[in-house]
């Protein structure tokens, strides 16, 4: 287990020897595909272009190794300290006490090799911090040690036990992303090819030409999606909420949850009469969306899909709304918002706001008020002309609030100064509770 060194004791670790393969290995790949490729086109095979072509490649290996020598980190307990670069040292720290999350990440060379990356999301940061690559069990305690550390506990506390509350089933995966758009528009493209191939191939080979690189970005998207959302795992532990998924390469997540901004959840209307939703997470100071082989993302999926009952199971382990009445904005509203009025509600308690809002796909976010930033009353000139006006609740994340849309001035007027009061209250309760 990781335990914390003095500063004249520090011990540094370099990461595992095998990083500068894993790392390099798509590049390697990616160039030696290239250059078989050239060797094949060009007739003269001579021995200079062959040693040409090897040297660029055992560059990019050397290359790799450097970066392995100059890279160390170590860790004090309170603070992880990651020095790497060659010309120009770069030092960081970071404070366990900021973290927001962290990810265990292991492509598919990665999970052959064993090992494993480290990504540590810090709020305030534009970017992950990444230790690339450790053996496994080595990184699954580093990980363990700083989430420890994160809640105020030694870090040689073990990784407590956990308790798994859904795993979403392969078929329901892959017909909830047949039931998106991608998935429609990829099979009205290929139907449309067809008809167009069996009534004029001229005409459908030019259809084909036109249209394959965007058909080659909708096969990726959704085998990204597949790939990366297979044998989704959630389960509760003392530590945070914890998310294990993947299919050729893995990632397991550890959310704390006291670092969840705001929750919601996505009902697309392809879904609505199978009762089924997304739930996700928004976290403060990450600014990139999800990728397949981790998640740097504004928001963090905590259930790809799956039933509403168990959607609010797993969002009750973060906030409950237990209460709160959703009220519709006036009917004048409709005049302003036609296609989305049918949706619109919002409500809250001392504890949380709700609001539901979308057109076609109906999102409900869940801000607990402890975690309100600001409160806001926004009027546009359609807005005032109708009387009414908007109230946002804004948290440290970036893509979940809670707007009480097209609400009647008096009333707007009214939810600014309850809720500028409710979450100072509730700010307050929070301080005292992490105080104790």
């Amino acid at each position: 287990m990781t335990t914390p060194t003095s500063a004249g004791a520090r011990t540094w670790e370099r990461l595992h020897p095998l990083s500068p393969v894993v790392r390099g290995s798509g590049s390697a790949l990616a160039l030696v595909a290239v250059l078989a490729i050239s060797q094949v086109r060009t007739d003269n095979g001579s021995s200079s272009r062959v040693d040409v072509d090897f040297a660029v490649i055992v560059l990019v290996l050397v290359l790799g190794v450097v970066q392995w020598l100059v890279t160390r980190w170590w860790f004090d307990g309170a603070i992880l300290h990651v020095e790497t670069g060659l010309l120009r040292r770069d030092s960081k720290t970071i404070p366990v006490a900021r973290i927001q999350s962290i990810d265990l990440v292991q492509p598919l060379l990665a999970k052959l090799f064993g090992v494993a990356e480290l990504r540590i999301r810090v709020a305030g940061s534009g970017k992950d911090e990444r230790l690339a690559y450790l053996h496994v069990d080595r990184a699954t305690r580093l990980r363990a040690a700083l989430l420890a550390s994160h809640h105020g506990l030694d870090p040689a506390t073990p990784e407590p036990g956990e308790l798994a509350l859904t795993v979403v089933p392969g078929s329901r995966l892959a017909m909830s992303i047949a039931l998106t758009g991608s998935t429609v528009v990829l099979v009205a493209f290929l139907a449309a090819f067809a008809v167009t191939t069996a009534v004029s191939p001229k005409e459908g080979a030019a259809v084909g030409a036109f249209g394959f690189v965007y058909l080659l970005g909708l096969v990726t998207g959704i085998w990204r999606r597949f790939n990366t959302q297979y044998g989704f795992t959630v389960a509760s532990a003392p530590d945070g909420i914890r998310v294990r998924r993947g299919l050729l390469g893995s990632v397991s997540e550890t959310i704390p949850i006291r670092r969840v901004q705001a929750l919601r959840t996505i009902e697309p209307i392809a879904w609505q009469p199978l009762h089924w939703c997304r739930l996700e997470v928004d976290l403060a100071g990450i600014m990139k969306r999800e990728r397949g082989s981790g998640s740097p993302s504004v928001t963090k999926s905590l259930l790809p899909v799956g039933t509403t009952e168990l959607a609010s199971s797993i969002r009750s382990l973060v906030v409950a709304d237990l209460g709160v009445v959703h009220t519709p904005p006036p009917r004048r509203a409709m005049l302003k918002a036609p296609l989305s009025y049918h949706h619109l509600a919002a409500g809250h308690d001392d504890v949380v706001a709700v609001a539901t809002t979308g057109r076609l796909s109906r999102v409900t976010a869940w801000v607990p008020l402890d975690k309100v930033q600001s409160v806001r009353r926004v009027q546009g000139p359609l807005q005032r002309a109708l009387g009414v006006a908007t109230v946002h609740l804004d948290v440290a994340g970036r893509r979940v609030d809670a707007s009480f849309k097209d609400r009647d001035v008096a009333e707007a007027d009214r939810l600014v100064a309850d809720l500028t009061v409710l979450c100072r209250a509730a700010r307050a309760r929070s301080a005292g509770a992490d105080a104790r």
